[in-house]
């Protein structure tokens, strides 16, 4: 697969071969699209989208008029060869998804795979995404870290927190609101005593990041009547570990 510098101004490769542009979008504040990203989706033949109600509000906010279609875990196997074979007729393709980085915990590892197998090009732009200035801001140890996601909701959870136990960094896990404080409670009697930082509504008005013991988090966010917005949880090495010193 051949590599190409920037783009922006927007402009094909020297030759006229097909193109996936994977495109990062806002995972909150609309004002971190950048101009490179803008352009592209412009003028790309068409956008695929995790979702496309909520992509719609941010092509309209910046007067996007690009077709767009759903592409997301549900029907990705299913169109993947029909999207191959629109690059491969030389019509340029956008992935973006809900928010943030396509391919982090979201859409995109398939079609990407299937590019390079088929020898198209593909060009990811930098961007957001959420673990990065959730690490950042707790204050934990960040020279070392795990990127583990979404743990499993139901069968291999507990097998996943076991091995994460025994990870001698810092862990980064993605999390839903309405159950982060089974999360901290798991995390309290797998990996105990640990220090945790809960990041949640990052880029928006009402982002909150909260660094503490475990169990005061887990006494925290108990006392709470409702918690909103995507969670992103960093868990911070157990005392003496190599991540600790």
């Amino acid at each position: 697969m051949r590599l190409h510098g920037p783009i922006f101004p927007f402009t094909k490769p020297c030759d006229p071969d097909e193109m996936l542009y994977v495109v990062p979008t806002p995972i909150g504040n609309l004002g971190d699209m950048t101009a490179r990203g803008i352009e592209v989706l412009q003028k790309v033949a068409l956008i695929l989208a995790e979702d496309t109600r909520t992509s719609r509000v941010l092509l309209d906010h910046f007067g996007i008029q690009t077709p767009i279609r759903a592409f997301h875990q549900h029907n990705e196997h299913q169109v993947l060869s029909g999207l191959i074979d629109l690059l491969q007729a030389d019509k340029d393709i956008a992935l973006i998804s809900d928010a943030g980085t396509p391919g982090i915990s979201d859409p995109g590892f398939l079609l990407i795979r299937a590019c390079q197998e088929a020898e198209v090009d593909v060009t990811v732009l930098p961007g957001p995404t959420a673990f990065v200035p959730a690490l950042v801001a707790s204050g934990l140890p960040s020279d070392r870290f795990h990127f583990e996601g979404f743990l499993p909701h139901k069968k291999g959870r507990q097998s996943r927190l076991q091995w994460l136990a025994g990870y001698p960094y810092s862990i980064i896990l993605y999390e839903s609101p309405h159950r982060l404080i089974k999360c901290l409670e798991q995390i309290s009697t797998f990996l105990p005593g640990r220090k945790v930082c809960v990041a949640r509504e990052l880029s928006k008005m009402h982002e909150d990041i909260r660094t503490g013991t475990v169990d005061e988090l887990l006494t925290y966010y108990q006392g709470q009547s409702k918690v909103r917005g995507e969670v992103v949880l960093i868990i911070g090495p157990s005392a003496g570990s190599p991540g600790d010193e």
